[in-house]
């Protein structure tokens, strides 16, 4: 089914349209220049107030609904962003540049994370509900009744990407597990596709009045990061923010958080290299092959993806040169492509100028197309230096957001590992070697765990699979905290806390932690996982 719904241009505020007024922008298409209508109308800071204000009204009725109620809501969602058909696909291509297949693609990661979510929280043990029955009998002190589960955090601010206008934007797996959890939305929406985020958000909007939930549930507001953005999560009614873009606006909402009078934490996904590290073996067995993969992986999305592998690392000799003449035809050989927004291209140029003119580093293969100013386009690069200037230079362990890589030459393997002890926090580190190599590499394995949040063996980084085991998130500055993920069903504990019970009568306690096990769950009695009911269990 596809429907061609009309744009509004309004933030939409527990199902309403914001009012007229204040400034207003357009989207661009930056494959060519042109403005998109409608104009779309910046929230005011009283309507940002009301939002967060109707989410701390709904924060209550919504984190005691059960976990069906939930779970019908996201996949209500996802079965509205299905019926947008090609409308939602056209109207992100155009805002974004990024191809229908890629679109296409992405929807379905979005609504498949959100189908994810909806599984998890219908079966519903995520809550880790603990029972320590009371032994009043124990020596030489009894112990008292003591339960814990995780309860939902409140209303939690999530700002749409820049690079995935569906998947990490309005719906995407921020907003899904928040609503897993329990916790109303408020949606900062990303200037550079505000007709996209509209179309979502109202079938976000409509999914929650299907269900019945308060209206507050859920809003989406138009304006700019450095004020609306910052407002809303200085509100005292926010208690938590995710975030994925830049390491600037990043910081600046952490900062802003960390500096209210009750603090709330910021779960910001924000910049990352992603090294790769080619042992000699690898390189003799299957340099071709790697290079083609290298190549494929650093130019997806035309580079702009926060996996894509920015720095490269092999020891000088026969089989590292040989790799290099063949990356480097491949690269010369590839297309230009059309980055996300004019400002994210600027910024590429700029970075990548940076860092071509840092000593030591050289040019070593470019696209020989010619980029169009006017369709924003970049060409894919390659750049070339030393362990030594590497080390030498710690500016050149800054990402370039765009389709550039840096390849590092090392005199020998003990060189390799003093480049990774030497890395910040990553999302990701890939190993390239022969079984022998990999199992001789224990130190180098050691201090990429240290540095990153997923390790990859043989393979490349971009494509991150929305599964259970994920983890996208790493130690600073990849993220503000690598405890938790951003993808997988793991990423819903960003927006729960424990609450322990003790000595509470079974009739106040929360269903999760009733003697009867009324939920059906997996619970940890006595330190035991069971389902049976305590009665059950203290019969047995």
């Amino acid at each position: 089914m596809s429907t061609s719904p009309s744009l509004h241009g309004f933030s939409l505020i527990a199902g309403e349209r914001g009012a007229p007024g204040g400034r207003t922008f357009r989207a661009v298409n930056p494959a060519g220049g042109a403005a998109l209508g409608p104009d779309f109308h910046e929230a005011s800071l009283a309507e940002a107030d009301r939002a967060l204000e109707l989410a701390r009204k709904a924060q209550t009725p919504f984190a005691e609904c059960a976990g069906e109620t939930r779970a019908a809501l996201l996949e209500a969602i996802a079965g509205g962003l299905e019926e947008l058909g090609e409308a939602l696909i056209t109207r992100a291509g155009a805002e974004t540049g990024l191809p229908a297949a890629r679109l296409t693609g992405e929807r379905a990661r979005t609504c498949a994370q959100l189908r994810l979510f909806a599984a998890l929280v219908r079966e519903g043990s995520w809550v880790d509900a603990r029972l320590d029955p009371a032994l009043p009998e124990r020596r030489p002190l009894p112990r008292p009744d003591v339960r814990r589960v995780l309860r939902p955090v409140g209303p939690v601010v999530v700002f749409g990407s820049s690079n995935f206008p569906l998947a990490f934007s309005t719906a995407g797996g921020d907003t899904a597990s928040a609503l897993a959890a329990g916790c109303p939305v408020v949606v900062k929406a990303h200037r550079a596709h505000p007709g996209t985020a509209e179309l979502v958000g109202g079938v976000v909007a409509r999914a929650v009045a299907a269900q019945g939930l308060p209206p507050g549930v859920f809003s989406q507001l138009h304006g700019e990061g450095a004020t609306l953005g910052v407002a809303l999560v200085r509100h005292p009614a926010a208690a938590a923010v995710g975030f994925t873009g830049s390491q600037a606006a990043g910081r600046a909402l952490h900062e802003a958080a960390a500096a209210r009078a009750r603090p709330i934490p910021v779960f910001a996904e924000m910049s990352s290299l992603n090294p790769v590290f080619l042992l000699p073996g690898a390189l003799r067995e299957r340099g071709t092959e790697i290079a083609a993969g290298l190549l494929a992986s650093f130019t997806l999305g035309v580079g702009q993806f926060c996996t894509k592998p920015g720095l490269v690392f092999a020891v000088t000799g026969e089989a590292t040169e040989a790799f290099l003449q063949t990356l480097g035809a491949a690269v010369r050989a590839a297309p230009c492509g059309t980055m996300l927004t004019p400002g994210i291209r600027e910024a590429f140029l700029g970075n990548q100028r940076r860092l071509l003119d840092t000593a030591g580093v050289s040019l070593w293969a470019g696209g020989t197309g010619e980029p169009a100013a006017e369709r924003h386009e970049a060409r894919p690069v390659v750049a070339r230096t030393t362990a030594a200037n590497f080390l030498a230079h710690p500016e050149l362990a800054e990402e370039a957001f765009g389709p550039f890589t840096l390849v590092v030459e090392a005199p020998d393997l003990a060189s390799l590992a003093t480049c990774a002890a030497a890395l910040a926090g990553q999302l990701t580190a890939t190993l390239h070697g022969t079984p022998a190599e990999l199992a001789a590499a224990g130190p180098l394995r050691q201090l990429l765990a240290e540095r990153a949040g997923r390790l990859v063996v043989n393979g490349f980084p971009t494509g991150v699979e929305v599964c259970p085991a994920m983890h996208h998130g790493g130690p600073y500055p990849a993220t503000t905290d690598s405890r938790f993920t951003s993808v997988g069903t793991a990423a819903i504990l960003r927006f729960a806390r424990p609450v322990c019970y003790q000595g509470f009568p079974d009739a106040l306690l929360p269903p999760a932690l009733q003697d009867a096990n009324p939920l059906g769950l997996l619970r940890l009695v006595d330190g035991q996982p069971t389902r049976e009911p305590l009665a059950a269990r203290r019969a047995g």
